[in-house]
């Protein structure tokens, strides 16, 4: 069973950075991606990375955000510059069934609990 666990979350002050991780409990092949939802919003997909490295990224973040990866050690990761206040959300880690590198959660089966970004003016 697939299991993910996110950490790394915290509060910053705009213009700060934050790593995120999230640790899972197999290998996955899959596409991996980062998603957000902040209170009264639909979730949004951040960021997407397949296993051949190709990445995607929702518009908001793009310069600002880079997905990555570590096959070796299970690891997922999302480095945030440059933070926003509308970047405060909870931020979830999800594995995709399929390998294509999409942002789109329909897409996306195994999930984890999430981890708290907040970002002050």
């Amino acid at each position: 069973q697939v299991q993910l666990v996110e950490s790394g979350g915290g509060s910053v002050q705009a213009g700060g950075s934050l790593r995120l991780s999230c640790a899972a409990s197999v290998y996955i092949e899959n596409c991996m991606g980062w998603f957000r939802q902040a209170p009264g919003k639909e979730r949004e997909g951040v960021a997407a990375i397949d296993n051949y490295g190709t990445t995607t990224y929702v518009n908001s973040v793009k310069g600002r955000f880079t997905i990555s990866q570590d096959n070796a050690k299970k690891m997922l990761y999302l480095q945030m510059n440059s933070l926003k206040p509308e970047d405060t959300a909870m931020y979830y880690c999800a594995a995709a069934l399929s390998f294509v590198v999409t942002t789109d959660a329909l897409a996306y089966a195994y999930w984890g609990q999430g981890t708290q970004v907040t970002v002050s003016s």
